[in-house]
């Protein structure tokens, strides 16, 4: 704001099932510092045209010659905004509030650095190994490793009713390291520690494409569900 607007890099958000994301990663193996930079730049310009004042995302289309396609702008933060934070070190909920008071931006293109790997699971109420069948219930037991480098954002606990209505999403688990490598290794710890009980889980499902090699080499497409690691089936969805 004040006429400074600045690109917070990239976040790789093509892993999805039914067009909802069930992990994000940054930065994105896809990209190199050239290629963040033209998508960065482009993405800040596309902000100042429209006189944009707020945290947003645009998202892309990346082809296999590295050239990206412009699909939309979502103008909010984002679910997935704690792997920026953990790889910046900026708190984009503060700087929205600071923002939206008339403050100056505090940060310059120049100073924003990205270190390390952030990778973020999206944890749904539904069962990872029958086809996502929905599983509403009451949580009887709710437990996730702590430590550094792990981040668990969620509003439920013990006693807490998933209800057959809305959004199944119950937990975001948010894991950094120095390298991709590391990050996933921390990221199947820290689920492979979680204690939920009374409802079933996606955690089985996200340790299987945690483990999954096409993925830990990078090789992601937005058909990567479909074509590398299909959800089990026995119902649902």
């Amino acid at each position: 704001t004040h006429g400074n607007c600045v690109h917070l890099g990239e976040r790789e958000c093509s892993i999805q099932h039914r067009h909802q994301k069930l992990l994000e990663e940054s930065p994105c193996p896809a990209v190199n510092p050239a290629l963040r930079r033209r998508m960065g730049e482009a993405a800040v310009r596309a902000a100042q045209a429209a006189g944009y004042t707020n945290a947003g995302t645009v998202e892309f289309l990346l082809d296999r010659r590295g050239r990206f396609f412009f699909i939309e702008m979502n103008a909010r933060i984002q679910v997935e905004h704690p792997v920026t934070e953990m790889l910046t070190g900026i708190d984009l909920v503060r700087e929205q509030i600071r923002v939206a008071s008339g403050e100056k931006l505090q940060h310059e293109q120049g100073g924003i650095w990205f270190n390390g790997h952030a990778i973020e699971c999206r944890i749904l109420a539904a069962d990872g190994d029958r086809g996502f069948i929905p599983s509403p219930g009451e949580i009887t037991r709710w437990e996730f490793p702590s430590g550094p480098g792990i981040r668990v954002d969620t509003g439920v606990t013990v006693g807490s009713v998933v209800p057959t209505h809305y959004d199944p999403m119950i937990a975001k688990v948010i894991c950094w390291d120095q390298t991709r490598e590391l990050c996933i290794e921390r990221m199947r710890a820290t689920l492979r520690g979680a204690r939920i009980e009374g409802i079933k889980t996606t955690i089985p499902y996200h340790l299987r494409l945690l483990g999954n090699a096409y993925f830990r080499r990078g090789e992601i497409t937005t058909q990567f569900i479909q074509r590398r690691l299909p959800i089990p089936t026995g119902g649902g969805l």
